[in-house]
Parts: C-alpha cells; structure tokens; sequence
C-alpha cells in the first residue's frame, strides 16, 4: 500500500508539474505575442501620422493630382480606424502601401517636389518607418508561429484546450502586389522611388508598384484585435 501511495502521489505531482510549466509557456507566448504587435502598432501609428503632411506637402505642388491625394487619405482613415482584426488591418495597411506608391510615382513628374526638403525629409522617416515595422512583422510573426505550434501540439493542445488559448493571426499582405513599401533613393540628380528588389518586367519608370512588405506568404507581423 505504501508503494502504491508513493506511485500514485508522484504521479499526480507530475502531471501537476506538467500542468503548471505548459500553462505559463502559453501564457509566456501569447505576452510575447501581444507585446511584439504592440511595437508594431507603434511604428503603424507613426506610419499613419507621418501621411498628412506628406500629402498636404505633395498637395502644393500637385494640385491636380486630387484623386490620388484622396485615395491615401480615405486609405490612412481606414488604417486608423479601432477594431480593426489582423486580417483587416493586413488589408488596410496593403492598401495604404498601395496608395503610398501611386504617391510617390507621381512625385516623379514634379522635380521641384522632389527637391522640396520637407518632402524628402518626410520620404526618409517614412522608409525608416517602413523598415521597423518590416523588422517588427517578422519577430512577431516568428512568435505566433511558436504559440500556434503550441496550441496545436500534443499534449500542449490538451492544456490549451482546458484554458482556451487561441491561435493569433500572422500580419500577412492580402495582394502580392502590395508587398513591398517605396523606397528613396537619394543619389543621382534627385530622389528616384523604387519598391524593393529588382525592377517588374515590363514596367515603366515611376509605374506604380508594390511596397516594402507589411507581411507576407512566410509565417514570420497576427495577433489579437488592435
């Protein structure tokens, strides 16, 4: 009897101890996660604050350009708006990034708006901008990646089931034509925009493009509503 004693309480204090450790790593992953889409929200929100003075700098120079202004205007308000779920805010911020990049192609055909120092200095914080939040996307989705696996793991589903944790989203880009952000470059004669990596066949100069990605097909920026 004593024996059996013995067996049945290091059993349960092992299941106990099972228990306790794989509840505090979910808990320990879904901080991290919600953590890691809070510093993204951060670069987000300086993302969205930087867009009025650049469309109200593009807008002295480019007063007939009304519609395209408009468009990155109505695209940020959506942006900004509050409870927004991953996948909306994904689409929102592929469509802002989509608005940004017909922005800056028709700056292009304004050589005194590209020499303007505001707008140059608002293109440089806006790429640096873009960079954190591209940086930001992949550690956080690199972290719901890790929890998701959790929660779908046995036995780790088992705890996750009994505590209801549940799977966060990846920040994805819903249109592969909206992965990648403009970027400024600065030599030569004058800013030139380009949109990451090689240049699309076919395409002309200055035609609009995708922008720095925001998210992408690798699980490597989801999470809970905003």
């Amino acid at each position: 009897m004593l024996i059996a004693l013995i067996v049945v309480v290091v059993l349960v204090a092992g299941v106990g101890l099972w228990l306790v450790t794989g509840y505090n790593g979910l808990v320990r992953l879904r901080n991290q996660v919600q953590e890691a889409w809070n510093q993204i929200d951060v670069e987000l929100t300086r993302r969205h604050d930087l867009i009025p003075n650049l469309v109200q700098t593009v807008q002295g120079y480019a007063t007939h350009e009304r519609d395209t202004l408009d468009a990155v205007i109505q695209a940020r308000n959506a942006a900004t708006a509050p409870g927004a779920s991953v996948a909306e805010q994904a689409a929102q911020e592929g469509q802002l990034s989509q608005s940004l990049g017909r922005l800056f192609a028709i700056a292009e055909a304004y050589p005194d708006l590209k020499a303007n120092q505001n707008f140059l200095g608002l293109q440089n914080e806006l790429s640096a901008t873009e960079d954190r939040i591209a940086s930001g996307r992949r550690f956080y989705n690199a972290v719901v990646r890790e929890l998701n696996t959790k929660i779908e793991s046995v036995p780790s589903n088992i705890i996750a089931g009994s505590f209801n944790f549940a799977r966060a989203d990846y920040f994805e880009a819903q249109n592969e034509q909206v992965r990648s952000a403009p970027q400024v470059d600065f030599g030569g004669s004058g800013p030139a925009v380009s949109f990451g990596g090689s240049a699309r066949p076919g395409v002309e100069p200055g035609a609009p493009a995708p922008e720095r990605e925001l998210g992408g097909s690798d699980p490597d920026y989801g999470t809970p509503n905003r």
